[in-house]
């Protein structure tokens, strides 16, 4: 069933409009949309004092502050690659006196003054700098830097302007939410509460699939005033985050022109990414999908990547590009090619490409959207992947665009042992018979090594997980029919029949009879991890093992260490709970023979699936076959 809230029936959504002689390509902020978010992402204090507010900065006398950080700096170079835009000019209004200098770097990470003046008493005097975008094309950035005297400057307004399109198109943004009411209300919240956003957007799309639902909340009234009419919300059953994100593409396609801003509920929503990717999307050369990067949540220094891409062989997505960062502390000094501190903050002033952006954030402009269709129905994981390389083998590139982030669950601290895995191996064979030669061979070894090493671990509800995915990827593309309803289901109720995917809290350990186990903590990780797989083979076979009984931290859950024990409480990656391993000889041979008969199916059928997932695509992602799944025809 679809139901809106009061604000559905507002006016519908604007074509795209004229705009003023500039456009605001990105604000000077100078702390972050929540105490959480650190100060020195925005601005750097040099030396002295100054007092940050959100858009006003206040530098105190015989201070120095910069903006070359993570979201002050301007991401010169991907400007000047991907868009029409040959210059850009900052504009500030400043009372007080101060050295004002725009500054550059280039891809070796070597600075250049730009532009520079000094102003002397001003009082909301405007201040404009301007660069040429011509000598960035491999790399660089430009930023603010403030140097006062015996008198101070506050800024009480830093946004960077390029020349604005004849017409202007605005963004919708479209959430998908499934029982996350708390973390999509404070995500609507941010939005609301940025005037500069708001200003962007057409509208919100909420596309709730959960039973605990946002509209529940007692402040969802009030969001939906302070929104200005934007809101659609819209309920529907759960088909995951390609059913969700598909919903609203689908909305925003048939009723307008705007672009569409796929966002994650479960973020700390920085509102200032709908500013940046929308003004890069309304400036490039030719229709680009341009993505937010991801700031780690609990880590909130840490960026992930640069720009990613995936691995196909291997089935496993997210991989950064060669020379980009990985999951970096931006606040600590960079290192040169020695590995030694550099002094110099970490920039990533060289342009990397990516293939695809996840959907934690990524806008997709409408005529892409209406050209290539909707997502996958592969209900979620790899539905991001698979619809960036699609984009690309029609032409159509992806922009990871530096200082456009938010910040986003660590992946690390989710536990890998979970239902959700399935649609992860599943999904990547899929998309791998899209998107990459599929070689059968290598597909099955991959299957293959994932299940042994499960199983050695004594994890033999993931083993079981990985083998359901592998065959009913080998069910063809009628797998798909349901959008993945019916598979969620199953896989749960499936791994419900193995002991070891339980999570049980530390205090219940005393009710197994395992209240007080030896830590054993792992030895240094084997240099030849094939020879040790073969040997630990060995030892399984013959009843052999290191210790009866022992407690394993998370970090050393390793298989070649866990497969030492008879039994071993392993800590979750959440760190909130532990699950309970048990040999069983009879369960691996098992799921080992299983394994084996799906191995030799990949490597026989392979090349007829390849034919019928690729054959199936355009009837799969119609919106005919969404109407269907959504329940509107």
């Amino acid at each position: 069933m679809t139901r809106s809230a009061p604000s559905a029936t507002a006016a519908p959504e604007a074509e795209p409009t004229a705009p003023a002689a500039r456009l605001v390509a990105q604000r000077g902020l100078f702390r972050g949309p929540d105490p959480v978010c650190p100060d020195e992402l925005y601005t750097t204090i040099v030396s002295g004092a100054a007092e940050r507010e959100r858009t006003r900065i206040t530098v105190q006398p015989f201070s120095a502050v910069s903006t070359d950080t993570y979201f002050g700096r301007f991401p010169a170079s991907h400007w000047q690659r991907w868009t029409v835009v040959t210059e850009v000019t900052v504009e500030l209004v400043v009372s007080g006196s101060a050295k004002i200098a725009l500054v550059a770097s280039d891809f070796r990470g070597e600075t250049r003054p730009e532009a520079a003046t000094d102003v002397r008493g001003g009082t909301d005097q405007l201040v404009t700098l301007t660069a040429k975008l011509d000598k960035f094309l491999d790399g660089g950035f430009l930023w603010v830097e403030i140097d006062t005297e015996d008198t101070g400057l506050a800024v009480d307004r830093l946004v960077w302007t390029v020349a604005a399109p004849e017409t202007y198109r605005p963004t919708s943004v479209v959430i998908c939410t499934f029982n996350r009411a708390d973390d999509c209300t404070r995500t609507l919240g941010a939005l609301a509460g940025d005037e500069a956003a708001l200003e962007v957007l057409d509208a919100v799309y909420v596309v709730d699939q959960g039973t605990d639902t946002v509209q529940s909340r007692p402040q969802f009234n009030d969001l939906d005033n302070a929104l200005g009419g934007r809101l659609r919300y819209l309920r529907q059953p759960n088909l995951g985050g390609a059913g969700g994100f598909g919903r609203g593409m689908y909305e925003v396609t048939k009723s307008g022109e705007s672009n569409i801003l796929l966002m994650d509920d479960d973020v700390l929503c920085e509102p200032e990414i709908a500013v940046r990717l929308s003004a890069f999307a309304n400036r490039t050369q030719r229709p680009t999908l341009v993505g937010g990067q991801m700031l780690r949540l609990l880590h909130p220094t840490r960026l992930i990547a640069s720009a990613e891409y995936a691995d196909f062989n291997q089935l496993i997505p997210g991989q950064v590009v060669h020379n980009g960062l990985d999951d970096v502390d931006l606040l600590e000094p960079a290192l040169d090619g020695n590995g030694e501190p550099t002094g110099q903050p970490v920039r990533g002033d060289r342009r990397v490409e990516a293939d695809y952006n996840a959907w934690w954030s990524c806008l997709i402009p409408n005529e892409v959207a209406r050209e290539l269709g909707l997502p996958l129905p592969v209900f979620f994981q790899w539905d991001d992947v698979e619809y960036g390389y699609r984009a690309r083998s029609r032409g159509y590139n992806t922009v990871t665009l530096p200082g456009a982030g938010l910040w986003h669950a660590d992946f690390d601290w989710k536990d890998g042992d979970k239902w959700n895995e399935y649609f992860a191996v599943r999904n990547a064979m899929i998309v791998a018979t899209l998107h990459s030669a599929f070689p059968p061979k290598q597909m099955a070894r991959v299957i293959t090594s994932r299940v042994a090493r499960a199983l050695l671990g004594m994890q033999y509800g993931f083993a079981v997980t990985m083998i359901k995915a592998a065959e009913d990827f080998l069910e063809g593309p009628r797998a798909l029919h349901d959008g993945g309803q019916q598979a969620a289901a199953d896989i749960r109720k499936l791994r419900a029949e193995y002991a070891d995917t339980v999570a049980h809290p530390i205090g219940k350990l005393g009710e197994l009879g395992l209240g007080s186990v030896p830590l054993i903590q792992a030895a240094p990780a084997p240099k030849s991890p094939r020879l040790v797989l073969l040997k630990r083979l060995a030892h399984l076979a013959t009843g052999r093992s290191t210790h009866p009984v022992g407690a394993v931290p998370s970090v050393d859950s390793a298989w070649w260490h866990v497969s030492q024990f008879d039994k071993v409480v392993v800590t979750d990656a959440a760190q909130d709970a532990v699950r309970v391993r048990t040999r069983d000889k009879a369960t691996t041979i098992e799921l080992a023979k299983r394994v084996a008969q799906v191995a030799r199916r990949i490597i026989a059928e392979g090349p007829r699936l390849q034919e019928e997932y690729r054959a199936a695509v355009p009837a799969l992602t119609d919106k005919d076959n969404w109407e269907r799944l959504y329940g509107l025809r």
